[in-house]
C-alpha cells in the first residue's frame, strides 16, 4: 500500500507524518514541489513482457505525460526479486543523488521506496502499482528496489540520455529505514 513517512533529516527515528491516504500524500510532496497522483494501471503484464510491450500498454498514460511535461524519451524499468544483479542495482540507486531532469515515475507493477530529502526532511515515499511520482530536476534523494525488487516503472525524461545521476556522497541512505518490500 502506498505511504509516505516523513523524517527530520537528523532523526531517522522520529516519525513527522505517517499516512497511506494519497490525498494527504500528494498535498505533503506538493509542499516540496514533487507531484504524486494515483492512475489506474489496468493492464496484467505477462512475465516476458519487454519495453515494447509495456510502453505499448500504457501508450496513452506515456503519451499523456509527454505532452504535458514536453518530455522526449520514455523507457522502462523492470526488475524481478530473481535478478542476478539486484544487490548491485539496489546499491546504485541507494546512494543519494540528483538529476539535471525530472524523475518522473509511473508505477505498473510491484513497488519501491523513493526517499526525498528537502527543508530538513526526508519524506519516504513507498510507491507501488497505480502511483505517478515526478520528482523535480535537482531534488536531493535516493531509491531502494528492497532485498527482493519486484517493480515495474516507465520512467520519462526531457532529455534523450535517459537515467542520469549525479551522486552528493552524503551518507544519509545508510541511516535511515531501507525498504524491504511490501506483502504479495
Amino acid at each position: 500500500m502506498t505511504q509516505l513517512t516523513v523524517y527530520p533529516d537528523t532523526n531517522p527515528g522520529e516519525v513527522l507524518l505517517d499516512t497511506h491516504d494519497a490525498a494527504e500524500i500528494a498535498a505533503a510532496l506538493g509542499g516540496i514541489g514533487v507531484t504524486f497522483e494515483r492512475w489506474d494501471a489496468p493492464h496484467k503484464l505477462p512475465d516476458e513482457a519487454d519495453q515494447a510491450a509495456v510502453l505499448d500498454a500504457y501508450g496513452p498514460q506515456v503519451k499523456r505525460l509527454m505532452d504535458e511535461g514536453g518530455y522526449k524519451s520514455a523507457d522502462v524499468v523492470r526488475v524481478k526479486p530473481d535478478n542476478p544483479d539486484r544487490e548491485a542495482l539496489r546499491q546504485k540507486f541507494l546512494a543519494e543523488h540528483t538529476h539535471d531532469d525530472d524523475e518522473v515515475r509511473f508505477f505498473v507493477e510491484g513497488a519501491g521506496a523513493f526517499y526525498l530529502r528537502k527543508g530538513g526532511r526526508v519524506y519516504r515515499v513507498v510507491c507501488e502499482r497505480d502511483d505517478l511520482i515526478s520528482v523535480p530536476a535537482g531534488t536531493t534523494h535516493w531509491f531502494d528496489t528492497g532485498p527482493a525488487p519486484h517493480f515495474c516503472a516507465i520512467r520519462i525524461f526531457t532529455s534523450p540520455e535517459g537515467w542520469v545521476g549525479r551522486f552528493t556522497g552524503d551518507d544519509i541512505a545508510t541511516r535511515f529505514p531501507k525498504f524491504e518490500g511490501t506483502a504479495a
